[in-house]
């Protein structure tokens, strides 16, 4: 086999790719190069980057769901148990184009403004949840 760099330790002497020879035994004129820095993304409109994590985040978001009169008399007929006996309800409700769920306790339906106040079951916080926002009651 012939020796392509004679000058070099035994290890690297017939070794024809450049990569895999240390830094220390090439030659110091030749330039290193930018490496990963040149696929790094070019940033010139920051604009557009926050505009495209904002579209990306709306896909993720869902169009509040329509209930029909059934489930929304099901719904009803929960919350007045619910209610009436204390007991810990799960509840789930849509706002911003999300579906949170919560455990709590129902305290009050104020039906004038359309509004469920309940407790949260690890704190004495008092939530407001608009009526209309309600997607399931367990």
């Amino acid at each position: 086999m012939k020796i392509i760099n004679p000058n070099m330790p035994e290890p690297y002497k017939y070794e024809t790719d450049y990569r895999n020879i240390p830094r220390e035994y090439l030659n110091p004129r030749i330039p290193k190069g930018r490496g990963i820095v040149k696929w790094n993304a070019f940033k010139t409109i920051p604009q557009q980057y926050e505009i495209l994590e904002q579209h990306i985040e709306d896909q993720n978001k869902i169009n509040m769901p329509l209930l029909s009169d059934d489930q929304l008399q099901e719904i009803n007929e929960k919350v007045s148990s619910k209610i009436s006996k204390n007991i810990l309800t799960d509840l789930d409700y849509w706002q911003d184009g999300y579906i949170y769920s919560i455990q709590c306790y129902i305290n009050k339906i104020d039906e004038l403004n359309g509004f469920m106040i309940i407790t949260n079951s690890n704190s004495n916080n008092k939530l407001r949840i608009p009526l209309s926002s309600i997607v399931s009651v367990q």
